[in-house]
């Protein structure tokens, strides 16, 4: 696999003052008043979100063959505003090792950037700009996206500044592997169309709020296309802006949010209607010694209740590196308590 990195329908609508009933015999009329309010959904998330959507330019080294001389190259991407002193997000992988970076506005405007915070197992990083009357997103939330959602990106693919692309949410709880081999979990895929140069480019709803960092795609595959969750990156920038890094600790699990069935949830008296589903168990980690197993539902931490992915991310902090802790597990119909000390995650 090649991995390059990168609302409901109306039931009435007005129509010449009249209410007209959403159509079930699919005429002309009634088609083309849905593809009216379909591009009219696009067009003013588009208008939203665009000021607020930046070209980054970068020059990064590059070594040679041995004995060479290092030499430099240039590469882009996409990122957007998100506070109006000037931080923007974008993925790791366009500023990562930049000697300089650039941005531009959408208004023509061009200033240096600098690097706030790199974190290449998540790909997401922060820069920052100095730059007047800048206008940030509107953050969403991604925990409230589903599946076949209409969603738009805007970046800036193969330098052409300010495209935009609509699809649907293919599908929730994707991991992908990030560079450092980290898997990234809770990812979101759409067949909004992402190029080169999307990478770090906003994924938002109709309402104009961003749900994604729009990261990957799979080549040679058409429509199969890969954003960050909003939640992780809003936590990963948290943590840049106050560290500069992330200090992690982790057990060693893949994992997907996944829905618990509502008999789970009764019969358990669950505050939760959702977990994370293990997948996998990496081999000599916290995970393996404590007991976990594929399909285990983790639904706490020290009593501190899991409803997804993103929530075990922010509980496995710098702060429980070697702390006992005991993981909340539903396996088949039992309840279970395991034991657990997570380690500090390699620093890449």
């Amino acid at each position: 696999m090649n991995l390059e990195l990168l609302t409901d329908a109306p039931s009435a609508v007005s129509l010449g003052g009249e209410l007209a009933q959403s159509p079930v015999t699919g005429s002309p009329a009634a088609d083309s008043v849905l593809l009216d309010a379909y591009s009219q959904a696009v067009v003013n998330a588009a208008e939203r979100v665009s000021p607020s959507v930046v070209n980054i330019e970068v020059r990064q080294r590059i070594q040679r063959r041995p004995g060479m001389r290092e030499g430099e190259a240039q590469s882009g991407g996409s990122g957007f505003i998100f506070t109006p002193d000037g931080l923007i997000l974008t993925n790791s992988h366009v500023v990562h090792g930049a000697t300089r970076t650039e941005v531009s506005l959408s208004d023509g405007r061009r200033f240096p950037a600098v690097l706030i915070g790199d974190d290449p197992a998540s790909d997401l990083a922060v820069i920052r700009i100095d730059a007047p009357l800048l206008i940030p997103v509107a953050m969403g939330d991604s925990q409230q996206v589903r599946v076949g959602q209409l969603v738009i990106a805007i970046g800036n693919p193969f330098g052409f500044q300010y495209s935009v692309t609509a699809g649907v949410v293919s599908a929730l709880g994707r991991s992908l592997r990030s560079r450092t081999g980290r898997l990234i979990d809770d990812v979101i895929q759409t067949d909004a169309a992402l190029n080169p140069g999307n990478s770090g480019g906003p994924l938002v709803t109709a309402d104009g709020r961003v749900v994604g960092v729009n990261t990957a795609t799979i080549l040679p595959a058409q429509g199969i296309c890969f954003a960050i969750g909003i939640n992780t990156a809003k936590f990963v920038a948290s943590r840049l802006l106050r560290d500069g890094r992330i200090r992690r600790s982790y057990i060693g699990v893949v994992a997907q949010t996944v829905p618990l069935p509502r008999r789970l949830v009764r019969f358990h008296e669950l505050p939760v209607e959702s977990a994370i589903a293990v997948v996998s168990v990496e081999s000599g980690s916290p995970a393996a010694r404590a007991g976990l197993g594929q399909g285990d539902l983790v639904v706490a931490l020290d009593g501190k209740q899991i409803a997804g992915v993103d929530d075990l991310h922010r509980l496995l902090t710098e702060a429980q590196v070697g702390v006992r802790a005991h993981l909340t597990v539903i396996r088949g119909p039992q309840k279970l308590e395991l034991e657990i000390v997570p380690e500090e995650a390699a620093v890449q």
